[in-house]
């Protein structure tokens, strides 16, 4: 009985760690665009700092945000450039394919760094296919860990 006791609480320990999370409160705002929300990432960042986001809540331009774009595709209307959902807590949060999120109005956006263009910062293309609607303003991007 001991070791069946011992074993389910070592299993549960085991699930509470794959299952660990941060959140993060992140804001991006640029010409005609105001967006805010908290994201999720897993515990452990990659060998670059950068922590997978697993969810994403929140509003841009008082729409509620609905949906995370899986890592490796592109948000419609942005073809080719694929967002990787990563972040960290230091200059530059973003990486080059940044991450992406749909809203409830069918438009979608995905802030990124853009260490290419002169000067390197941050952009957010923003689409909206179903009005033929496209744009990538610079835009001032934070993130830090919620506490």
């Amino acid at each position: 009985m001991r070791l069946a006791l011992v074993l389910a609480f070592a299993a549960a320990l085991d699930d509470a760690s794959a299952e660990a999370s941060i959140s993060w409160r992140w804001t991006c705002s640029g010409p005609g665009f105001e967006a805010k929300g908290e994201l999720t990432t897993a515990d452990a960042p990659d060998t670059d700092g950068f922590y997978a986001i697993t969810a994403i809540a929140g509003e841009a331009n008082g729409v509620a945000i609905t949906g995370l774009q899986p890592a490796g595709t592109a948000i419609p209307g942005n073809d080719g450039w694929p967002v990787d959902g990563l972040v960290r807590d230091r200059p530059p949060e973003l990486s080059a394919g940044g991450f992406g999120f749909t809203l409830s109005d069918g438009s979608h956006a995905n802030p990124f760094y853009g260490a290419r263009f002169d000067p390197p910062g941050f952009l957010a293309v923003i689409t909206n296919p179903a009005k033929g609607e496209w744009r990538e303003p610079r835009v001032e991007f934070k993130a830090v860990r919620a506490p």
